[in-house]
């Protein structure tokens, strides 16, 4: 992340003091002010730049350099994945999905196979979206085979928690990544590894046991009878196609990286440079999109599009467009502990008291999380946060950057509770109390965060 260098000329202890005071700025603001968090911390960037001592002349570069390079890594990423996973919804694609996959695994695994759809549907789609769309799937199965609403819902919650929490493109991921300098193929690749195992013991099976404590639980009638079918429905070939396919480019872009990088493949052959180019993360979300647009949308009309795809496309990026925000700005925050030298001074203290990198991230995340709720908020914060201390560090690895933004992102997901909209979401349309919420939804949630941070900090250790 570059960010205008300025000499601060303060002591350490008075940047630490002013990192400090600008967390707890910046949690009144979002928590007791209740302003929203791209204005609190643009605010709270510009006051901790002024007191820091940024002259009048350097102010804007150092404000506007590092918001603008966190949007220019994060914005085609998250709207790209908005837009495909919008084509999937609207399309039938998630119901067909799950009925399928409900048919291989048949009924006494319908948990499971539920569970597996929401993994494959959650990878593009944001959390709220894709729960709301599988809800009526989820619904049916229980109105079906009965055993409790919650037996097929935790587990499907669970998978949307990990992909949402861990996985690019998803916004936490993606801007923790730019913030950090890391590569977002490999925190993808990082987040699968310890993501997947994760899913199975925290999202699947403690789902099932959380599950099991509240067999009675009633199917709500809150969106009244499950959608008819969609006469032309995609394939479910077509709609695995298209939510693997990024998948499958941005391996082969990291694949042939590192084959370049060990001497194993000619790195100035055309084909290779090719290659690599289309697996690059935006240039493969957009080659996805493109097809998902194709084979979801132009090709199952028999009418006229008319304006239905720009539409469409317009639904899809309008609810992301806070989050880019948002994200541009927590960049904005950590460029300017960076350009004053509060980074190099958290850096200094995190040696002092023994504190590693990785913990003090998943730390300072879950703290974030506790404090506003926002899972996203609470990555870009932390990262934002970290930084400067990880520049400072020297810690260039590109495996273990991937291994940080992993811990920060996880600690993020952690502790789920009432200032949390994703609480209140998935309780309502459940039918749960908030004490049922707070003993199932949280309890997973906080599963998936520690199970992840201690996966990934052993895979940290061998870096």
């Amino acid at each position: 992340m570059t960010t205008q260098a300025v000499t601060s000329g303060l002591p350490i202890p008075a940047l630490l003091g002013i990192a400090v005071a600008s967390i707890v700025v910046l949690l009144f603001l979002i928590i007791k002010v209740r302003m929203h968090a791209f204005f609190a911390l643009i605010i709270v960037s510009l006051i901790t730049a002024v007191v820091a001592g940024v002259s009048a002349d350097e102010l804007l570069a150092t404000l506007v350099g590092p918001f603008g390079t966190t949007l220019g890594n994060i914005a085609l990423l998250v709207g790209f994945g908005a837009v495909l996973g919008r084509i999937v919804e609207t399309s039938g694609g998630a119901k067909v999905l799950a009925d399928s996959l409900l048919k291989r695994f048949g009924e006494k695994r319908a948990p499971l196979a539920l569970s597996v759809a929401s993994l494959l549907f959650g990878f593009p789609i944001f959390l709220d979206a894709g729960f709301i769309v599988m809800l009526p799937i989820i619904y049916t199965v229980a109105r079906r085979l009965g055993g409790g609403l919650l037996l097929y819902a935790l587990p499907a919650t669970g998978a949307f928690l990990m992909m949402h929490a861990l996985v690019p493109p998803h916004p936490g991921p993606v801007a923790a990544s730019g913030i950090l300098g890391a590569d977002v193929g490999l925190v993808l690749m990082v987040a699968l590894l310890v993501g997947l195992p994760t899913w199975y013991v925290a999202g699947y099976r403690l789902a099932l046991v959380l599950a099991r404590q509240h067999p009675d639980m009633p199917v709500p009638n809150l969106l009244g009878e499950p959608p008819k079918d969609n006469p032309n429905p995609p394939k479910f070939g077509t709609v695995l196609l298209v939510l693997l396919l990024p998948l499958v480019l941005i391996f082969m872009n990291t694949g042939l990286n590192t084959l370049g990088t060990a001497g194993a493949l000619p790195e100035d052959a055309l084909w290779v440079n090719v290659l690599v180019f289309i697996g690059n993360t935006p240039i493969a979300l957009l080659i996805s999109t493109l097809l998902a647009m194709y084979l979801l949308v132009i090709r199952r009309r028999t009418e006229k599009l008319g304006g239905a795809l720009e539409n469409l496309v317009d639904d899809a990026l309008a609810p992301v467009c806070s989050i880019i925000l948002i994200t541009g700005a927590g960049g904005m925050f950590g460029g300017v502990l960076t350009a004053t030298g509060i980074g190099g001074a958290m850096a200094d203290g995190l040696d002092a008291i023994g504190l590693p990198l990785i913990l003090a991230g998943f730390l300072i995340a879950v703290i974030m999380r506790v404090a506003q709720g926002s899972a996203t908020v609470a990555g870009t914060t932390a990262a934002g946060l970290m930084a400067p201390a990880v520049a400072a560090s020297g810690e260039t690895s590109p495996l273990a950057l991937a291994c940080l933004v992993v811990a920060i992102v996880a600690g993020a997901i952690t502790f789920s509770h009432v200032n949390d909209s994703g609480f209140w979401l998935v309780s309502r349309f459940l039918g749960m109390t908030t004490k049922q919420a707070l003993m199932t939804w949280s309890v997973i949630a906080t599963a998936i965060g520690f199970m992840a941070f201690g996966l990934v900090w052993i895979l940290y250790l061998f870096v």
